[in-house]
């Protein structure tokens, strides 16, 4: 096959273009070169910008097109009109974020999605009028913005189109380190802060079993809606933590500390405490560790073991950002002041 791949140089879309690579397709990148692809041999890069270049793209002909960084709808249905005659199918990673309530345990692909008031789309526009945002550059209408970004695929390109909607992407190349985070301090060891109980279940998807499964899917010209993330109710954070323990053969002692002393002491969940969502303060979210994934199993979807993950995250790590900080994660004096604070509260709850 014949592969247009929309960015193709950071993550997913790396990951993407290596899977394709492995299954001998022909990969052509469109991205405006601001990060390097010189370790990607074999393939071809056509520079330039989604919202002012597409004519580049014009006069060529792939089997498909896979859309990495569509989030908003004007340049998603800009890039299916222009290429509605060049391929035949059009990919688009989305994100489970399009559901509207995820106060819902189980939901499928039939789920509301959320939506987006004119209002909120203008300003969704104005903020970044090159289309080229992360998905933290719009916040709340994130999921909103990726739903709308679907529909306008499908309305260019009816039954052409594959949307896959992962849940938290993780290992190797992770730069916003939201995984990485917990392998990183468990493998250094000492006295660690975990978030709120052991049994609490989470969900993520190795980024090589999302890639090698999405070409999969665009050789078997699969269309249609897919959540893609790991089985609900089958790790928990304890799980993890142990796991993260034995693959580094680390000393580390995991200190569980209460939902409630956190929020008390305003540590940010996700951000600070990446995985962490606490449920009973927030059940508006709680079903969000519970997507059914049900229907992308059915189609091929497997994974990896989670010591692999946690082994290649951290052997990434130490080549390649050993030096840097981490984009994610509380600091380690917070860290510290925070555990000291926590003794205080349970010798205060034990002598009450």
């Amino acid at each position: 096959m014949k592969l247009l791949i929309l960015g193709g140089t950071r993550f997913v879309g790396r990951y993407l273009v290596t899977a394709a690579l492995a299954r001998r397709h022909e990969v052509t990148l469109f991205n405006r070169g601001k990060h390097s692809s010189a370790a990607l041999t074999g393939i071809e890069t056509i520079y330039g910008d989604r919202n002012s270049d597409l004519a580049k793209l014009q006069g060529r002909r792939w089997d498909a097109v896979v859309d990495t960084s569509g989030y908003l709808p004007r340049a998603v249905r800009a890039l299916a009109e222009v290429l509605s005659d060049s391929v035949d199918a059009y990919a688009f990673i989305s994100s489970l974020s399009v559901y509207a309530d995820f106060s819902v345990v189980g939901m499928d692909e039939t789920s509301f999605v959320a939506g987006l008031a004119s209002e909120q789309l203008d300003k969704a526009n104005a903020i970044d009028s090159s289309g080229q945002a992360s998905a933290v550059t719009y916040g709340e209408m994130y999921g909103g913005l990726k739903a709308l970004c679907e529909q306008a695929a499908e309305e260019v390109l009816p039954n052409r189109v594959l949307i896959i909607r992962p849940g938290l992407i993780v290992g190797p190349e992770d730069y916003t380190d939201r995984f990485t985070y917990w392998v990183v301090r468990v493998a250094r060891g000492g006295e660690v802060l975990a978030l709120g109980r052991p049994r609490r279940s989470v969900q993520f998807i190795d980024v090589r079993d999302l890639a090698e499964w999405t070409v999969r899917m665009i050789e078997h010209q699969e269309t249609g809606v897919y959540n893609a993330n790991g089985l609900p109710d089958n790790l928990t954070m304890g799980a993890v933590l142990e796991e993260c323990k034995t693959v580094t053969d680390s000393d580390a002692s995991l200190t569980w500390v209460s939902d409630d002393f956190l929020l008390q002491e305003k540590v940010s969940p996700w951000s600070e405490m990446p995985l962490w969502l606490p449920e009973e303060a927030a059940p508006q979210v709680k079903g969000f560790m519970f997507i059914n994934c049900n229907k992308a199993v059915g189609a091929g979807l497997s994974f990896r073991p989670s010591s692999d993950t946690i082994k290649d995250t951290l052997a990434w790590h130490e080549t390649n950002r050993l030096n840097e900080e981490l984009q994610a994660g509380i600091d380690t004096g917070k860290e510290q002041r925070l555990l000291r604070k926590w003794y205080e509260h349970i010798d205060y709850l034990e002598g009450v």
